[in-house]
């Protein structure tokens, strides 16, 4: 076994510091990445430095290869922006934008609504044989964000769980990810780097692994609909309206005004929300008419109504100070709050990765003045904030339960730092540009598929095929893009670099090739996919894949095996994060909207990638061998 030098030992260091930060997340993972970039670029250049004036032995050659020119290691650091890998995974949000912006899957979701009924079995069914088929072909992330209203709204219809449904919504649209080369991020960047570790730059073809990612998909499908059905709980419990499913009873109210009250003449602003009182006003009625936000700056008048969120011993003290009455038997439900407009006023609002919300507050985003729209609580998995919600510092994932105008709602369903959990009217849907927009995905996936077209040129020709055809608008490109992605992939691609040329890459494969003294090559094998499962339940699976891939590949070139089968394993593993709501960005999607507990994951996620693991090895050595 080669010893560790001093090239490797930073490296290894810098893996265990991305693994940290990757799975803490004191920053986000696309700064990390691009942290991680910087400090390669670096460590050549300065270790030279150091060489020439005599405090280090000899320069470290860790981007640069043994030897090289130090314009190597700056063109090797930044390589990752110029990577096929890179501007593939762009473009492809490009092109599921154009077909979202179609409304094509809401019209398919009504549909099958009509069909489902009530049926949590048929909801369940339908879930998932929509979403695996359409994960392999528009990113599955986008295809989660897409379908999560529909589902909702059809356990809402059903008087079923919505829990029940959300979390085989985010595994089902995993196995498709495993059915095409672009289903997912991690198959497009898995391809790029085994096509330069082989020297060809000819990674995986359209559908190279499509027989594999059939059978992951059939076998993950069964036991959603059998064993993981009866292990799913029902976090959730069918109510009738969003403000029982939150269990705001006894945080909704109704006050008016006396006629002796101190705020009457004074503004909503200064009298009632420019307080240090915790409450939110939801509504205010006067007379015949409802009010939503903006209010504000309306001047309160004896015998106003308003609707608070508020506890009961704020109440308590606001009563005293301001001369408000409780309304007697005051029950604030859906419908009023719904009220006066038929289009929705109430909605979950779930915070999207990527999202300027994250890691900030209520508070200091201005939510209210910004989105004229009022939060009334906030879930986080299985967890509730119904007071001093201001200050919570909001994640991925968190629900927010969000009341206000109708016009308010329809900005929030097309801001992209939220999603939306429950179907809205979209008057701006470009339904006659349906048949385009299916064609160019078509004609890019065919033409990759077919021709000697790359995959990243077919791509970015329909990236532009959506823009003059008319299905996205110019300025709606940078919207579509999830940029935190890019910058990731950007960022951690030249980690992989610095593994392989310092040698660590061929390191760790000498220690996984001594398991091979008691296992045979088939064993290895799935060793390599229970260590890649286990690590993308935890960082990101690009990640994985970056620092997985390369070590994979040498084991392989060790044992004397087929490279691709070990490359597949790792591909596949890094695409099926189960245990973990923060595996893969889809888990986080449901976590909210479905009420679930972190053990949830374990729960359900564990067996089916226990069971996976064994499917997706005996399929690589029955389609390519050992």
């Amino acid at each position: 076994m080669a010893p560790v030098t001093p090239a490797m030992a930073v490296v290894f260091a810098l893996i265990l510091v991305a693994l940290v930060l990757f799975a803490t997340e004191p920053v986000p993972v696309d700064v990390t990445a691009i942290a991680i970039l910087v400090t390669l670029v670096l460590v050549d250049p300065i270790s030279q430095g150091l060489a020439d004036a005599g405090l280090l032995a000899e320069p470290l050659y860790i981007l640069r290869g043994e030897g090289g020119p130090l314009s190597d290691a700056l063109e090797s650091g930044l390589s990752g922006f110029a990577s096929t890998a890179t501007i593939t995974v762009l473009a492809m949000f490009i092109l599921s934008d154009g077909v979202q912006r179609t409304g094509i899957i809401q019209r398919l979701g009504r549909r099958v609504a009509g069909i489902t009924g009530d049926s949590e079995g048929r909801q369940l069914g339908a879930t998932i044989g929509i979403v695996s088929p359409l994960s392999g072909f528009i990113n599955n992330t986008a295809a989660v964000a897409i379908l999560l209203p529909m589902v909702t709204d059809l356990a809402h219809r059903g008087k079923n769980s919505p829990s029940k449904l959300l979390l085989a919504l985010s595994y089902a649209s995993m196995f498709g990810g495993t059915l095409t080369l672009i289903g997912t991020s991690t198959n497009i960047l898995a391809s790029d780097l085994f096509g330069t570790l082989q020297g060809t730059g000819e990674g995986f073809s359209m559908f190279e692994f499509t027989q594999l990612g059939i059978l992951v998909t059939i076998v993950g499908a069964a036991y959603l609909l059998t064993v993981g059905r009866w292990l799913t709980p029902a976090r959730i419990r069918p109510e009738t309206g969003l403000t029982d499913e939150f269990g705001m009873s006894e945080y909704l109210t109704e006050v008016v005004v006396r006629d002796d009250s101190p705020i009457v003449g004074q503004t909503v602003a200064d009298a009632l929300q420019e307080t240090d009182l915790d409450i939110d006003i939801v509504q205010m009625i006067r007379g015949e008419r409802t009010f939503m936000e903006p209010f504000g700056s309306k001047t309160i008048r004896a015998g106003d109504v308003f609707a608070l969120r508020t506890d009961r011993d704020t109440l308590v003290e606001l009563l005293d100070i301001d001369g408000l009455d409780s309304v007697p038997e005051a029950a604030v439900t859906d419908e009023e709050l719904e009220a006066p407009s038929e289009r929705h006023n109430l909605v979950e609002v779930v915070v999207a990765p990527g999202s300027e919300l994250v890691r900030e507050s209520l508070a200091s985003t201005n939510f209210r003045q910004r989105y004229d729209a009022t939060v009334l609580a906030i879930r986080r998995g299985d967890a509730l904030f119904r007071q001093r919600m201001d200050d919570v510092t909001l994640r991925v994932g968190d629900t927010l339960l969000v009341q206000g105008p109708a016009e308010s709602i329809d900005r929030l369903n097309s801001n992209p730092n939220f999603i939306v959990a429950q179907e809205v009217e979209r008057p701006d849907f470009r339904e006659s540009k349906t048949p385009v927009a299916i064609g160019i995905v078509a004609a890019v996936v065919l033409g990759a598929a077919l021709t000697p077209v790359h995959i990243a040129a077919a791509a970015l020709a329909g990236a532009l095929g959506m823009v003059l055809s008319g299905c996205l608008k110019p300025a709606e490109i940078y919207d579509a893009v999830q940029w935190d992605v890019v910058f990731l992939l950007a960022g951690v691609i030249p980690l992989g670099i610095a593994l392989e040329r310092t040698g660590g890459a061929a390191l760790i494969a000498d220690l996984v090739v001594q398991s091979g003294t008691v296992l045979p090559a088939i064993g290895v094998l799935a060793l390599l996919y229970v260590v890649t499962a286990l690590l993308t339940n935890v960082i990101s699976n690009n990640a994985s894949v970056v620092l997985m891939i390369p070590v994979a590949y040498e084991t392989a070139v060790q044992l004397g095996a087929r490279p691709i089968s070990f490359v597949l394993a790792v591909t596949f593993a890094a695409s099926t994060a189960f245990m973990t709501p923060v595996g893969y960005q889809t888990n986080l999607f449901v976590y909210g909207p479905g009420g679930y507990r972190f053990t949830d994951y374990l729960r359900v996620g564990g067996p089916l990638q226990a069971l996976l693991a064994v499917v997706t090895t005996l399929g690589i050595a029955l389609f390519w061998g050992v």
